[in-house]
């Protein structure tokens, strides 16, 4: 976890958290006196979070994952967000750590948007068996979750001594 990953993503789930849970309670209460404390206690469990969910240990981030998932995004049905949300910093640390909450294979734009690249990046990857196809149709989001998982690779010039 980069100290960079980690502000961008307390700062993210305070706002968010804000937005969809602390200003309608001020909207309802008629005047913000009575969210304060509420607000002020929302930026200490964002760094909280944001740390869950990007450190060492994998239950404790999903466990993290889904309290989030369930507070901010209630429905009926299961959580299935836009390709866009993805790439929000919240987005990338679902993927990382829990995958597609409630889908075991999602379609090569969904794939794509978790993975950051396009659609037919997501093509090659599975042409080249780096991503699983699912048995019933788009690629499945353990494979995906393995891939954002490995160590990154160094690209560059590398130095040959003569």
């Amino acid at each position: 976890m980069s100290t960079r990953e980690h502000v961008a993503l307390a700062g993210e789930l305070a706002e968010l958290v804000g937005r969809r849970i602390v200003d309608p309670l001020e909207i309802l209460f008629g005047s913000d006196e009575q969210v304060r404390p509420v607000r002020a206690r929302l930026r200490i469990e964002a760094e909280v979070w944001a740390a869950q969910l990007l450190g060492p240990d994998d239950d404790l981030a999903v466990r993290t994952a889904a309290r989030l998932i369930a507070a901010l995004f209630p429905g009926d049905g299961p959580f299935d967000p836009p390709d866009e949300w993805w790439r929000s910093a919240f987005g990338r640390a679902v993927a990382r750590r829990a995958g597609h909450p409630g889908r075991e294979a999602v379609p090569f734009a969904t794939a794509g948007a978790m993975l950051g690249i396009t659609r037919q990046g997501v093509h090659d990857l599975v042409k080249r068996a780096k991503l699983d196809r699912h048995p019933g149709g788009g690629v499945s989001t353990h494979s995906i979750r393995e891939r954002l998982n490995q160590p990154q690779e160094r690209h560059g010039a590398r130095l040959h001594p003569h």
